[in-house]
C-alpha cells in the first residue's frame, strides 16, 4: 500500500512538471525569449526525468519484476524515454526550440498513462506464464526506447514539412569571405540568390527558415538512424523469446506484422538517405508516414485485443 501511494505521488509530481515544462517552451517560442525561462525549463525537465527514473524503481521493486507488464508501465517508460532524448538534444543542440516538440510528446505520453487509462488498468499485476522471462527486459525495453527515438525522428520530420510550408521575407547576409551552401537541401534557394559583388552581400529568400530545416533534417536523421538499429534488436530478441515460449520465430501476429511494416519503412528512409541521397521532402515523407506506423504498432494493435501480444495491455 505505501509503494502505491508513493507511486501515485511520484507520478503526479512528474506529470505536473512536465505540464509545466511544456508551457514554458511554448510561451517562450510564442512570446517571451528569456534565458531564465530556458533554465527553468532545462532543470524542470531533470527533475521530472529523476522523478519518472525513481517511479519505475520503485514499481520495480513493488512488482518484483520489470515494470513492462502492461500499457501503463510501458507509456510510464515511453514518456520517460522521450524525457531522455529531449536532454539529450538540449545537449547536443544549441537551439532550444526543438523542445517545443520533444517535451509536449513526453508529457502526452505520461498524460495517457496517468489521465487516459483506468485505475484498474494502472495497477500492478502478476506476470503471465509468457512473459515470465529474462527476454522480458531486453526486448521490450529495446522496443520502446526505439519507438521514442523513431517518434522524435518523425515529429522532427512533420516539423520539417510545417516550416518548409511557411513564407518568409528576403534575408540579406553580408560577408567578408567566401560563402559555401549546400543548395541540394532547397532547389527554391538557388533560383533566389542574388550576388552583389560591389557590396559583397548574399539575398536568400527565407535563409532562417533554410537553416531551420536544415537542422531538423539534421537531427531527424540522427535519431532515426540511431532507432532503427534498437528496433533491429527488438524485433530479432523478441523473435528468439516467440521461440522458446510459443515454439516459432515469427507467428504473423498483428504486432509482429506491424514491427516488420515499421522496420521496412524506416529501413526505406535510411536507403534513401544513404544510397540516393535524397535531402528534406523526400525523405521527410517517408519519416512522416513513420509517425502514424509506430503508434499503429505499439497502440492500435492492442486496442484491438487480438493476437499474441494483447494480453496485460487492455484487460
Amino acid at each position: 500500500m505505501t509503494f502505491t501511494i508513493l507511486e501515485q505521488i511520484l507520478a503526479q509530481i512528474s506529470f505536473f512538471i512536465l505540464f509545466f515544462v511544456t508551457f514554458i517552451y511554448w510561451g517562450k517560442f510564442f512570446y517571451i525569449n528569456n534565458k531564465k525561462l530556458t533554465i527553468f525549463g532545462k532543470i524542470g525537465m531533470m527533475i521530472s526525468f529523476l522523478v519518472l527514473t525513481i517511479f519505475l524503481l520503485l514499481r520495480w521493486i513493488s512488482s518484483k519484476h520489470f515494470p513492462l507488464s502492461n500499457l501503463y508501465e510501458s507509456s510510464m517508460f515511453l514518456s520517460w524515454s522521450l524525457t531522455l532524448i529531449h536532454s539529450v538534444l538540449e545537449i547536443k543542440s544549441k537551439n532550444s526550440w526543438l523542445s517545443i516538440i520533444t517535451a509536449p510528446s513526453a508529457m502526452l505520453a505520461h498524460g495517457f498513462a496517468t489521465l487516459g487509462l483506468s485505475k484498474d488498468m494502472q495497477q500492478s499485476i502478476p506476470l503471465v506464464p509468457a512473459l515470465q522471462s529474462h527476454w522480458l527486459m531486453m526486448h521490450v525495453t529495446t522496443m520502446l526506447l526505439s519507438y521514442s527515438t523513431l517518434l522524435c525522428g518523425s515529429l522532427l520530420a512533420i516539423t520539417l514539412w510545417i516550416v518548409a510550408a511557411t513564407k518568409q521575407k528576403n534575408f540579406p547576409i553580408r560577408y567578408d569571405t567566401k560563402l559555401l551552401f549546400d543548395y541540394s537541401l532547397d532547389p527554391q534557394i538557388k533560383k533566389s540568390e542574388i550576388y552583389n559583388e560591389s557590396q559583397k552581400t548574399l539575398f536568400f529568400i527565407n535563409f532562417r527558415k533554410w537553416q531551420i530545416i536544415d537542422e531538423l533534417d539534421n537531427y531527424s536523421y540522427r535519431l532515426i538512424s540511431f532507432g532503427f538499429p534498437l528496433l533491429t534488436i527488438g524485433i530479432l530478441s523478441g523473435a528468439v523469446w516467440a521461440n522458446e515460449s510459443w515454439g516459432s520465430y515469427w507467428n504473423w501476429d498483428p504486432k509482429e506484422t506491424w514491427a516488420l511494416i515499421t522496420w521496412l519503412l524506416f529501413a526505406a528512409y535510411l536507403h534513401t538517405r544513404m544510397i540516393k541521397g535524397w535531402r528534406t521532402k523526400q525523405s521527410a515523407i517517408i519519416a512522416s508516414l513513420g509517425f502514424f506506423i509506430i503508434w499503429i504498432c505499439y497502440l492500435g494493435v492492442n486496442l484491438l485485443g487480438k493476437g499474441l501480444h494483447s494480453y496485460g495491455w487492455l484487460l
